[in-house]
């Protein structure tokens, strides 16, 4: 995930338990064992092992199949290049692309599900987002052989053997910070495993020596795009692990090579459908019913959603796509599952990369079949002339303290509070006090704890004595002294560093795009002949309103779904509905002002509204809602994972006829 880019990654979760902790950041452990190792009836081996033209191989060295069906020409030069063609001369069947990760810290046996469950023929990975790349950060300042994803190798151990049988390439970001040293070990591990594969990667994203960044700079790294890894695919490499590379390359990188689309000529088309594809990837079950706003009506369908199943899907050579997963698994693909993973953390109609930017209003989506849902009508314009650049530098300590108010006098407990912290706070201030006040108590409650509210108390500051004991023990001493019923849900720390992230934009020169391919080349990968800078697109027209008639108050999730994400310090809400009667009324009523008024914490921030008929859907950005990005931990939902539902769950007038 972006989050990224991207990006997919919840706050609270996500490293090996070996990896420095951040604030508000716990790790999951990467031990866990695979649920299960049969394969599904009826799993079968792609039928061709044939190589793309112009792969050589060491004799004697196996390797893993290429694009199968693909009828060449005898002589490449007797027929336009697919790329200077309107079609290609032949074609080569879909590529089906399939992803086992959408965070640090994913469902690790999804490697060995997405292998026996279906037909791969390439599955991607997607480890990285901004609070990873923080977390790497630190990882590497301990030791600068680490900065890289080592769950992603845990699951190489279990499951290397099983891709080379299958015939399945695997492209994964998890080289994180140090991509070289991760293509390393996956070589250490196949050799002592025995498995006979073909290990490349890509490099160049990290920028941070170039130096210039500004004090306390961790990380600095381009968003790269794919042509880097198609060229390793091109030389024969059955693993490709990179840094930071958009999340969409994983996808754009093997169409690229799989259908002969050579770097630096232009399907803005085909390759803006693969970035939506991608995008639609990226995230992993949060494209087949995870996080999904109607879930209660696929549980209500018969829908399992214990274990959604992860996604894959089939790419064309027109750039056209339909998103699936294997059969059998759980979860479900529909039109909704992809338009609210559509919308998850992007802005307006122009999704802009590396190597194309992509039109999102002009997508179609087309329920096929059965979890089968294909994505049309892409629209592709050159790219812009810069790379986005994320940087993560540590911004100071932050600690926390939640005290428990229950029972009655809950507004004058809290002051209370306040006022016997007030001298501590005076004394060695903070740069940031905020207070909040959750009133999760209920009146004549049947419970202790439905009878409690909380009172959070988070302080940030450049030294570690701020907001460390120096605060925590003027908190615990009001043990005996504090209102009735005094106590907090944990005993505070001495605190936590924090950390930062900004998103920069610099000239593409500055990165040193290189293709490492699996005999060593170090093949430099030129950028795009031609760059758009970015321009607002005009707003489209509204549909006619609704007539007027009879309304309801209800809420606005009784019509729509949402949802909601991070891009540094901003959130986007993304809202859909499923008819065009509601998309004629959704149009005219949730507007930045109605959005305001039901999201107060909006009030007076920037927001913008992005209108995409085709996906009857609104995007709204708003700005600064998050602070200083995710690892700051800036509010409550640090990441504006809840704040779609937060939405959904407030009261307007909605016309009776949508109810």
């Amino acid at each position: 995930m972006n989050g990224g880019g991207g990006a997919p990654e919840l706050a609270g979760t996500s490293e090996p338990t070996d990896a420095p902790e951040l604030a508000g950041t716990s790790e999951p452990t990467d031990a866990s064992e695979p649920a299960g190792t049969s394969e599904p009836a009826g799993t079968s081996e792609p039928a061709s092992t044939s190589e793309p033209t112009g792969t050589s191989e060491p004799a004697g060295t196996a390797h893993f199949a290429g694009p199968a069906d693909v009828a060449r020409p005898a002589d490449p030069t007797s027929a336009p290049h697919p790329r200077s063609a309107p079609h290609p001369p032949t074609t080569p069947r879909p590529l089906r692309i399939g992803n086992a990760s959408g965070f640090y810290g994913d469902r690790f046996d999804a490697v060995r599900e997405m292998l026996t469950g279906g037909e791969l023929d390439v599955l991607t990975g997607d480890y990285l987002a901004e609070l990873t790349m923080l977390i790497l950060g630190r990882d590497r300042l301990r030791d600068p052989g680490l900065g890289y994803a080592k769950t992603f190798l845990r699951q190489l151990e279990e499951c290397l053997a099983l891709a080379h049988e299958r015939g399945v390439r695997i492209v994964a970001n998890a080289g994180g910070l140090n991509p070289a040293g991760l293509a390393a070990a996956v070589r250490d591990l196949a050799e002592r495993s025995g498995v006979p594969v073909r290990v490349a990667h890509v490099e160049g994203d990290d920028l941070l020596a170039r130096g210039g960044w500004g004090e306390g700079v961790l990380t600095a790294n381009a968003y790269l795009g794919g042509d880097g890894i198609a060229a390793c695919l091109r030389a024969g490499a059955d693993i490709v692990v990179t840094g930071r590379v958009t999340d969409a390359a994983l996808v754009t990188g093997p169409a690229a090579w799989w259908f002969g689309w050579e770097p630096q000529e232009a399907p803005y088309g085909q390759l803006a459908g693969a970035v939506v594809a991608g995008h639609v990837l990226e995230c992993g079950t949060q494209a087949t019913g995870g996080n999904y706003a109607f879930f209660t009506e696929a549980l209500a369908a018969g829908r399992d959603l214990r274990r959604p199943g992860f996604p894959l899907a089939e790419i064309h050579a027109d750039g056209s796509a339909v998103i699936t997963k294997h059969p059998g698994t759980g979860g479900l693909v529909d039109v909704g599952t992809v338009t609210a993973q559509l919308l998850y953390e992007t802005g307006g109609a122009r999704y802009a990369g590396p190597d194309v930017t992509a039109r999102l209003d002009s997508v179609t989506l087309t329920q096929e079949g059965p979890d089968r849902v294909r994505i049309g009508g892409v629209q592709g314009e050159p790219p812009p002339p810069t790379l986005k650049t994320g940087l993560n530098r540590l911004g100071g300590w932050r600690n926390e303290i939640v005290f428990v108010l229950t029972g009655l006098d809950i507004e004058a407990k809290a002051e209370l509070v306040k006022a016997q912290l007030a001298k501590a706070l005076a004394e060695s201030p903070p740069t940031h006090v905020s207070w909040e006040l959750s009133r999760t108590d209920r009146s004549d409650a049947g419970t202790e704890e439905a009878a409690s509210a909380l009172l959070r108390l988070v302080v940030r500051a450049p030294e570690q004595e701020t907001v460390g004991r120096r605060l925590t023990g003027a908190a615990v001493e009001l043990g005996l002294a504090g209102y009735p019923g005094f106590h907090l849900t944990a005993p505070p720390g001495k605190g936590s560093p924090y950390g930062v992230f900004e998103a920069r934009h610099v000239e593409r020169d500055i990165a040193d795009h290189t293709a490492v391919l699996p005999d060593g080349t170090r093949l430099a990968v030129a950028g795009p002949l031609r760059t758009v800078e970015l321009a607002p697109v005009p707003e489209p027209l509204l549909p006619e309103a609704l007539p007027a008639g009879p309304v309801r108050w209800a809420p606005l999730g009784a019509v729509a779904g949402a949802r909601s994400g991070d891009k540094g310090g901003d959130a986007n809400i993304g809202v859909w509905v499923r008819s065009d009667a509601a998309w004629r009324w959704l149009a005219h009523a949730v507007t930045v002002d109605a959005l305001r008024e039901l999201l107060p914490e909006t009030a007076e921030l920037t927001v913008t509204r992005h209108l995409f008929p085709r996906l009857r859907a609104v995007n709204f950005v708003v700005e600064g809602l998050l602070g200083e990005g995710v690892a700051a931990r800036h509010r409550f939902d640090p990441q504006a994972k809840g704040l779609g539902e937060w939405l959904r769950s407030r009261h307007l007038n909605i016309p009776e006829e949508l109810l």
